[in-house]
Order: C-alpha cells, then structure tokens, then sequence
C-alpha cells in the first residue's frame, strides 16, 4: 500500500511541476525568510530530488524565469521602464565634479579657477594642504589622488601625465635671475660669455627640469632633495648662485631671508622652459576642459589682461631691468616638439631681446 502512495504521489508531483516551478521562483525571489528554506525540503520530499539536483534544478529555474521576465519586460513594458529611468534622472542631485590639486600660488590657481568656469563644466577645486615634491606629484596623479597640478615641462613628465599646454607664464619662468652672496657681486658683474658663466656653480632641486637643462649645457651642478636646503647650501658656499623664474625669485627671497644673500642685477639665465597644467591620465575630460578654457581666455584677451595684472608685468619689467642684462642662452634638449613655439600670443617678447654686450 505505501509502496502505491508513493508511486501516486511521483506521478502527481510530475503533475504539478509547473505549480512547483513558481513556487520554487517566488522562493528564489522571495529568500529574505525561513519559509524558503521549508519550501526547498517540502520539493525535495514531494519529488524525491537530492540535495545536488535540487541545487541544478533551482539554478536552472531562476535562470529561465529572470530570462523570460527580461525578455517581457522589454517587449512589453519598455515604454514603462524608460519612464522610470526619466524619473530617476529627474529626481537624482546632480553629481558633484570635485577635482584635487596640489596647486597653492594665487595665480596659478585663479587661472585654474577662471579655465574651468570659461569650460561650461562645474568643476569644483579642492586644494590638497600637504607640501609634495614633483615625483610625488606625479605618483599621485598617477595613482588618481592628485587631478591636476602645475609644473615647469620636461619630455618625461608630458609622457607620463597629461600635459596642457599652454604656457602659464608665457615663458617668464625661463627667463631666470640669480639669488647670489653678497660678496660675490663684483664676481657676477664680471661675466661677460657662456665661457666665463661656466666658471660658476649652480645649485638646483634634483626634482626640477632644470637640473637636467643646466647639466646638459655643460654647466657644473650641485643637487638637493630639498628646496629648502639650498638657501643654507648657498650661503655656505657649496655653490655660487640659485636660478629662480624672475617672477617668483622676490618672493622666494622674502620667504627664506638671509643678510648674505640678494638678488644679481647682471645676468639673465634664460632657457625654453614652459610651465604647464598638468591632469592625472585618469581624468582626460578635465584636461580638455581646462584647455578648452584656457584657449578661450587667450582668444578674447582676457589671459593677457589677468597675466598683466595678477603678475604685475610692467612692475616687472621695470625692477627687473632684462634689457641692460648680460643674457646667458642654454638650448632645451628635451623640450618636446609639441611647444606651441610658433604661437606668438603665447609667448612674451623676452627671448628676442639682444641685451647687454
């Protein structure tokens, strides 16, 4: 008699596989209780499924019903599901596009500023407050922490990150003066030649391009690791003078005070060197806006008006006296062969000028 029940009982549930097959899907969906799990051994005893077939047959199952629903769905109910895909894009805050850079210095960071609001984007800049070298700079960009930071260029570094170029100070940062003892004046007002220049010491920061431009002109080098270090190496007499860009070395001076030093009013190192915005290879989007900004500033004037003002050019000039220079020219050798040279509006009229003989 149980033996027939039993028997009875297999042909029924072969009956009701169908019914069984929903069940089972509504358990699938539906597992955030107990009630799955006493359904699943309610199938196992009523079909005399093992615990592995059970698990091949209820993978099977889902597997069916979400296809065939996936497949309803988008015959039958695409105009409802495009609704609610407008309604989500409706009702969603826009996304906040925050970027990071380590950039400090007022000019270079209201240019940023102004770039990205001529962009049509709405970017929002966020200043890192920790001091970092330029390799660091670089892993960090790399890395994506860092979005964008400003750099005099090398070939390596537009290889490596995403450079924009357009020059940040139209090429005042490679017009260079010289922070030298005091002592040594009459020394520097001698020099009259590259010959007589290469009798001098430099001192640089090894992280710096210009290390290499200076080396690669025959010119003897002392390095640091350090910024800092260099105004005590200077005055101590490691080397003889520091190059600075000619818009930043009053300041620079100003800030690591010191009797024995002061700045030359002979010579004018001057170089190829171009300063650049500089975008982690992670976010090419931002790198065309801030180009894309940048060339609107150029176009309509407003780089130049913002460059004159916030740099105080004609101030500049003035104090710097560039035309009454001995001026002391070093070839770029790794200067890429994409620098915009050919455009003029880039460029300040410095490295045209003859100066002192």
């Amino acid at each position: 008699m149980a033996i027939h029940l039993t028997a009875a009982m297999r042909v029924i549930a072969t009956g009701m596989m169908s019914v069984i097959r929903y069940v089972f899907t509504l358990t699938t969906i539906l597992i955030i209780t107990k009630r799955a799990a006493c359904w699943s051994l309610f199938i196992m005893a009523l079909t005399g499924l093992s615990a592995s077939s059970f698990a091949v047959f209820a993978a099977d199952t889902a597997s069916s019903h979400f296809a065939a629903n996936s497949n309803s769905n988008s015959n039958s109910n695409s105009g409802s599901s495009e609704a609610i895909k407008s309604d989500v894009s409706h009702t969603q805050a826009p996304i906040s596009k925050t970027i990071v850079t380590t950039i400090q210095q007022i000019w270079q960071l209201n240019l940023l500023k102004e770039a990205l609001r001529r962009s049509d984007s709405d970017y929002q800049v966020q200043q890192m407050s920790t001091q970092m070298n330029q390799k660091r700079k670089v892993e960090e960009a790399l890395a994506g922490t860092v979005d964008v930071f400003w750099s005099m260029t090398s070939k390596e570094l537009e290889e490596t990150v995403l450079p924009v170029r357009i020059p940040l100070f139209k090429g005042l940062l490679g017009n260079r003066l010289l922070i030298i003892r005091k002592a040594d004046e009459t020394r520097f007002a001698k020099v009259k030649t590259m010959a007589d220049f290469r009798q001098l010491k430099a001192g640089q920061n090894r992280y710096w391009p210009d290390a290499t431009i200076l080396e690669a002109n025959g010119l003897p080098v002392i390095t640091s690791y350090q910024y800092t270090n260099l105004y005590p190496m200077l005055e101590g007499g490691r080397f003889d003078y520091l190059a600075l860009g000619a818009q930043e070395i009053g300041e620079e001076l100003a800030s690591h005070p010191d009797p024995a030093l002061k700045v030359d009013s002979h010579i004018l190192l001057q170089y190829r060197s171009p300063a650049y915005f500089f975008v982690s290879p992670k976010r090419p989007e931002l790198a065309a806006a801030i180009l894309a900004g940048l060339e609107s500033m150029v176009s309509d004037g407003s780089f130049d008006e913002m460059f004159n003002r916030e740099l105080k050019i004609e101030q500049l000039y003035r104090e710097a006296k560039f035309e009454q220079r001995v001026i002391i020219r070093l070839d770029t050798p790794d200067l890429s062969p994409l620098t915009p040279i050919e455009r003029k509006e880039l460029w300040l009229d410095l490295f045209s000028m003859q100066g002192a003989k």
